[in-house]
């Protein structure tokens, strides 16, 4: 554990809470609500007395009906799927099956930020891939970055911090290439719904061994709620379910109930409102600073107009404008993130900072 910094993120959250009506843009989550349908199941799951565990792999009609479109999707006869206790505990669960110590992971920088410490605890090397300053992913990089003790490859997209998408060019020779080395690919699909200039391509559709990690928290606004589901090849998904066995046991029941109901909802609107909110910060944004990425999730890896992303972000701060140093996320201290899950009025009064941080 000492060799684990506690979250840049964490301090920012913990600075937010001892100021007075703050710009926020740097929370990760959605700002708006947990769609009604969604309560009372959980609701209505609590009144009857779903409080007790479920079995460790989830409670049936959730976990037939995710199986159901995942197999109508990939088309793969040996895939599983099971829920987990949120995208954080299918990642924990992926990376200490199949990690050994002395094992390593690549992974793409700028990159979510649990990704290094989940691998150091599962007593890994983390191999970052430098994706500056576009953020694609460059095949030929992941190449030369495979040795014999590359044991997982861990992909996301949309990405934060960046909100890059990944191409189907990208994908689809990310799976070939881990498939030709041996290499489990991880696929972390949190953000899948928020696609704003391409269609999600996930790269399960070229590699049968891949395990796709993802959940209701971003696009049901359940982040509190710890609801996620993996799914990739039996003979892997089994080891992280007796691995869940004897960690977090299963999700929480009352919860999946919920998500059965979540299922059932069209987050479309939402979607299209972040689609604005995005399309919004560009245009205002666009001639004082250098944007790139930024087709997916709801986050802008933005570049710093001068010094380092950590001395931008300080000096937001003492603005009232709450951001997150690009550091955090990343090997370089160059960008800081913006997320703008957040209300109009407050982007706005984000960007009047911004322009004056960067016209100053």
């Amino acid at each position: 554990m000492h060799q684990i910094d506690a979250s840049g993120i964490r301090k920012v959250f913990d600075l937010a809470a001892t100021m007075k009506n703050p710009i926020n843009l740097s929370i990760g989550q959605p700002h708006f609500d947990t769609p009604p349908s969604v309560k009372q199941a959980l609701i209505s799951a609590v009144e009857a007395g779903k409080n007790v565990y479920s079995v460790t792999q989830g409670i049936p009609p959730l976990r037939d009906a995710l199986q159901s479109r995942v197999t109508a999707e990939l088309g793969h006869s040996d895939r599983q799927t099971f829920i987990t206790s949120g995208t954080s505990g299918g990642l924990l669960l992926a990376l200490s099956v199949l990690v050994n110590p002395g094992d390593e992971v690549v992974a793409f920088d700028p990159w979510f930020v649990m990704y290094k410490h989940l691998v150091t605890l599962a007593g890994g090397t983390c191999r970052q891939i430098d994706t500056y300053p576009d953020f694609r992913i460059d095949l030929n990089k992941v190449r030369d970055a495979i040795t014999p003790k590359t044991k997982v490859i861990l992909c996301n997209s949309p990405c934060n911090p960046t909100g890059y998408v990944a191409t189907e060019e990208e994908m689809k020779g990310l799976a070939q290439l881990a498939a030709e080395k041996n290499v489990c690919l991880i696929s972390d699909e949190i953000y899948r719904v928020f696609s704003y200039e391409r269609p999600f391509v996930s790269p399960a559709r070229w590699n049968d061994q891949t395990v796709v990690i993802d959940g209701f928290s971003k696009s049901h606004s359940m982040t509190g709620l710890r609801l996620g589901f993996a799914h990739g090849p039996a003979h892997i998904i089994q080891q992280m379910i007796k691995l869940q066995q004897f960690t977090f046991v299963c999700a929480p029941q009352p919860v999946q109930w919920a998500g059965l109901a979540a299922l059932e909802c069209d987050v479309s609107d939402r979607v299209a409102d972040y689609a604005k909110n995005r399309q919004f910060l560009l245009n205002e944004l666009g001639n004082d600073y250098e944007i790139r990425g930024s087709g997916g999730a709801f986050y802008m890896f933005i570049k710093s107009p001068r010094g380092t992303g950590s001395e931008f972000t300080k000096r937001a701060i003492e603005n009232g404008l709450l951001v997150i140093p690009g550091e955090v996320f990343s090997q370089k201290d160059t960008h800081f993130r913006v997320s703008f899950a957040a209300e109009k009025a407050t982007l706005e009064r984000g960007v009047e900072v911004l322009k004056r941080l960067a016209r100053s």
